[in-house]
């Protein structure tokens, strides 16, 4: 295309999102100093390119997912954060209490409030760590914080709370046994090794074994729950868009975020953490949406990282806050390597 029918696309694509009425000939002459008949031609090229396309309930047209594509791969720029949302996103950054995880977590909280899409985080499972080191720590005579590590620096803890049963010198007993036996095992196996290996010898050691058995079964098995687990930013913020006003469409598109079947179609393949744009049919969870998508790797954790929207998407503004993100994660990655 020339370049006045780029510059109209790009008017006709943007005009859109912010206001989401069909655009029309008139609206557009006094942007581009032509006459209607002129600007009337020229959408009729982007109408026959197939990236415009008539609106049903006017004479006005409408964005195709063709050119909503073609404006994302050659007409859009990626729009600067703005003072205000750097210093949102850097709080979170800079809170040395929060675990990883939940800096990951937080910040796509953030962009949900920010963008009013729906964030999704999908964590790797947890298939690829081994046993690192289970460690028992005593908080009270009858609470303990049971802290299991993994070699791809992945630390997730439970706390718990003894009844008479379990004493804590046996577990800490038990957590040796633990340690010198299952170091080195993938994680996934660790709960079949626990049942069939570790709770013979304690049930021969341990005189309340099966209290105690129990507090590293369930520890492990909230380890590995956690792991490949899906955190919504904004959830229902989806639903505020105009093009959610029918309960039946809401219905529908909601029934998926509780599927899991159709959550997992969200995570991205692809780990090089370029922006992936996946508009429309591009997607394979849901036709009417679009789908930004980056991978992250932190502290060897990898994930991805998706915003869901309608497909009249500031994409602008939802890349600029990604490529800030991805930024951001890779520095503190870079720190995480240095201090260790």
């Amino acid at each position: 295309m020339d370049e006045r029918q780029n510059r109209l696309l790009k008017a006709i694509v943007e005009s859109y999102i912010k206001t989401v009425k069909p655009i029309g000939s008139k609206s557009l002459c006094k942007k581009f100093n032509c006459s209607s008949a002129t600007i009337r031609n020229e959408m009729a090229v982007l109408e026959n390119l197939g990236l415009i396309e008539k609106n049903h309930i006017s004479s006005g047209r409408i964005p195709s997912e063709a050119g909503y594509k073609y404006y994302v791969e050659h007409l859009m720029k990626p729009k600067e954060l703005t003072g205000e949302d750097v210093l949102k996103l850097q709080t979170i950054f800079k809170n040395n209490e929060l675990e990883l995880s939940d800096t990951i977590n937080k910040t796509v909280e953030i962009i949900s409030e920010l963008t009013h899409y729906t964030s999704i985080v999908l964590g790797k499972s947890s298939n690829e760590n081994t046993l690192k080191q289970v460690n028992i720590i005593p908080i009270s005579d009858h609470k303990i914080v049971a802290v299991v590590c993994t070699d791809k620096g992945i630390v997730e803890n439970k706390q718990f709370m003894l009844d008479n049963e379990a004493e804590i010198n046996e577990i800490v007993k038990t957590c040796d046994i633990v340690n010198k036996m299952l170091v080195g095992t993938p994680i996934n196996d660790v709960a079949r090794r626990l049942e069939f290996e570790i709770k013979p010898i304690i049930s021969r050691q341990i005189k309340q074994y099966e209290a105690v058995y129990n507090i590293f079964a369930d520890a492990f098995n909230d380890f590995i729950n956690k792991r490949g687990n899906v955190h919504f930013g904004g959830k229902t913020m989806i639903f505020d868009e105009p093009e959610y006003n029918d309960a039946n469409e809401i219905k529908r598109l909601a029934s998926k975020f509780e599927n899991q079947d159709f959550i997992k179609k969200i995570e991205e393949e692809d780990s090089s953490g370029d922006i992936k744009v996946y508009i429309g049919e591009e997607n394979e969870f849901d036709p009417n949406v679009t789908i930004i998508k980056s991978t992250y790797k932190l502290n060897g954790e990898e994930g991805t990282i998706a915003i869901v929207g309608p497909k009249r998407m500031e994409y602008d503004r939802v890349v600029g806050l990604l490529s800030y993100l991805q930024k951001a994660l890779n520095d503190v990655d870079k720190k995480g390597d240095e201090n260790e």
